[in-house]
């Protein structure tokens, strides 16, 4: 049985994620042609703490692109993660390419105040 490509290169970031994950959030992203969405996870308790999304109403009021969508998500993002005194946590990107979209949310997180 033939495992595709982006299933492969999720399995692989989670196993390395996986030895990371000492006492930390996992940051989950999600994308399709038009929105991006981001969570906050605890694996502990498998519960999302934070989320933020493109298809909330306040956001999808901006008529921005797709670039910029995702830097205001990754503002968002940490904003309520700073609201939950969230710091430490590591970036799952999941079968995504650090790349576009990812990388530029990723450097919103950073620059607002979350450590990966």
């Amino acid at each position: 049985m033939k495992i595709d490509l982006g299933k492969k290169r999720s399995l692989r970031n989670r196993k390395k994620l996986k030895k990371v994950s000492l006492d930390r959030y996992r940051i989950t992203v999600s994308k399709s042609l038009k929105n991006i969405s981001v969570q906050i996870i605890d694996d502990k308790v498998s519960k999302t703490v934070v989320s933020a999304s493109s298809n909330e109403k306040k956001i999808r009021e901006n008529k921005v692109k797709k670039m910029e969508m995702s830097k205001i998500i990754g503002e968002i993002l940490a904003k309520r993660a700073a609201e939950k005194k969230i710091t430490k946590v590591y970036f799952d990107r999941g079968a995504f390419k650090y790349h576009g979209r990812i990388k530029s949310l990723a450097e919103a997180l950073r620059k607002n105040g979350l450590n990966f």
